[in-house]
């Protein structure tokens, strides 16, 4: 039998994996799972309804127009149908974006550290990352940014609350930045965490679509919707880039079962926008009771809070997963934990209270 193996495409050597937040142990000492940003609640109400309903139905293939969810958003946030596209979360959109923009020789331009799926999906196209540091405040420089931009730059990412920072910009930066960017080079807001802004300074990525072309919108029914599992994600964008993302879509991505939750939830407005309101509630009891230990806690407009812990990170998250929470650490950098149950956000602040805050 030949040893030779089958050529695969050089852009995928080094290719990190995809690193998901570590589950709780399964009947260990870890309670609870502060590591992937979910949402801590049940299902909205009446999306339990519509999934068991649709689920009699899964031998058949969805929707791949997803008509009903389409319809639902064109009329929620006042857009044309052809201006939407679906996808499997809103990282699938996000890399669907990629492939309709950016190939071999291509850049794309996005802050770091940011959402560490943008550096595996520019190199799975074979374009280029241009990574542009935060800044010492963990915010996107978007003055660093817009000068390197180059006659190579086909697509920029701004992460708006910023994973894993959750620090943000704002409406005059922001818009000051769109309008240094050259008209054929397409901005990508990608605002998963939206629906956890109170910052009104920080503008809604979909007013700032209106009347410009090359701006994109990311929005997802994983984070505060709950919908993690199933995988739905949109991008309101321009008809060019929404016919794009629509040819770029993995046939039948969406499930039955995802379109007919994220129609449900969207229904349900009122119970998130409670739901919400008890997360950011909690997130400020999370923040202040971290700054009164002595920690130094950048402001954070998304459900999850970051400590910058450089070298120390990974032996924080171990003294967290001793406690009984498992958090996110980037080693090297910092960590990021995610704001949950009263319980589990109980449990984090006893182990911040008894790391040492200095090696």
């Amino acid at each position: 039998m030949s040893e030779t193996s089958p050529k695969l495409r050089a852009e995928l050597e080094g290719v990190p994996t995809y690193k998901p937040g570590k589950p709780a142990a399964a009947g260990g000492p870890v309670a609870y799972k502060l590591s992937s940003n979910e949402n801590p609640y049940p299902p909205l109400p009446g999306v339990m309804e519509k999934v068991t309903a649709a689920a009699s139905a899964f031998n058949r293939y969805p929707d791949m127009a997803c008509t009903g969810l389409m319809n639902e958003l064109a009329e929620r946030f006042g857009v044309p149908v052809s201006h939407l596209a679906t996808g499997t979360g809103s990282v699938g959109v996000a890399q669907q974006l990629i492939q309709a923009t950016a190939g071999p020789g291509d850049e794309v331009i996005y802050a770091w550290r940011s959402f560490e799926a943008y550096p595996i999906i520019t190199r799975i196209s074979g374009a280029t990352s241009v990574q542009v540091p935060l800044t010492p405040d963990d915010v996107h420089d978007l003055d660093a940014m817009a000068a390197a931009i180059t006659e190579r730059t086909r697509l920029i990412f701004v992460c708006n609350p910023n994973n894993p920072t959750g620090t943000v910009v704002r409406r005059a930066e922001l818009e000051r930045f769109l309008d240094r960017v050259p008209a054929d080079v397409l901005v990508v807001l990608d605002e998963a965490y939206r629906e956890f802004i109170r910052d009104p300074e920080v503008p809604d990525g979909v007013e700032l679509y209106r009347d410009r072309p090359n701006v994109c919108v990311l929005r997802t029914f994983s984070k505060a919707y709950g919908l993690a599992g199933l995988r739905v994600g949109f991008a309101i964008a321009h008809e060019p880039v929404a016919a794009a993302l629509r040819k770029t879509a993995v046939p039948f991505g969406v499930s039955h079962i995802a379109q007919e939750a994220a129609i449900a939830s969207l229904r349900a407005e009122d119970e998130l926008i409670g739901r919400v309101g008890t997360l950011v509630g909690e997130r400020a009891r999370v923040a202040d009771a971290l700054r009164a230990q002595g920690w130094t806690v950048p402001e954070t407009q998304a459900n999850f809070v970051w400590l910058r812990l450089g070298e120390r990170s990974v032996a924080f998250a171990e003294a967290c997963e001793r406690a009984g929470v498992v958090v996110r650490p980037f080693a090297g950098e910092g960590v990021r934990v995610t704001i949950g149950e009263t319980e589990a956000n109980d449990i984090f602040l006893k182990a911040t209270a008894e790391f040492p805050q200095e090696a």
